[in-house]
């Protein structure tokens, strides 16, 4: 299919690139897909520039960038603004390592929970609805 990528209608051009056509609407609507001239007449088509821009959409989606982040790099994409792409690069992955730390904190809390939930005795409240109820907010240090 790589080298049959002209002259595909919306349909063809969605199943090429792995999306529905509603995925391929909304980002013409959002700016990151040129819609294509519709002859008179006729229906519109796309070719393997489409499909190329679109993978690239998908997979800057892939390594966490929103579609705003992703309009800026797709105006980067002559490869000849590397520093500035670079910066986009080094903030989202300032925001990664935010979000696993913010993740391994989580993990640090729940598992002290579940551990508390297992070692209760008796007829004592769960320790994780008790924490949920605030009765021992949970922090994201790992100490409820």
């Amino acid at each position: 299919m790589e080298s049959n990528l002209e002259n595909l209608t919306i349909g063809t051009f969605a199943k090429a690139s792995g999306v529905n056509v509603e995925t391929i609407r909304f980002y013409q609507r959002k700016g990151l897909l040129p819609e294509p001239d519709k002859p008179y007449g006729g229906i519109r088509r796309y070719g393997a520039a489409d499909v190329a821009r679109l993978r690239f959409v998908k997979s800057a989606q892939r390594l966490g960038f929103s579609l705003d982040e992703i309009a800026e790099l797709l105006r980067l994409e002559d490869g000849a603004h590397c520093e500035e792409a670079s910066t986009l690069a080094e903030r989202k992955l300032k925001d990664v390592r935010e979000k696993l730390a913010d993740l391994a904190g989580m993990e640090a809390v729940l598992s002290g929970l579940v551990r508390a939930c297992h070692a209760r005795k008796g007829k004592v409240s769960c320790p994780l609805i008790a924490s949920l109820q605030g009765e021992n907010s949970p922090r994201r240090d790992g100490m409820a």
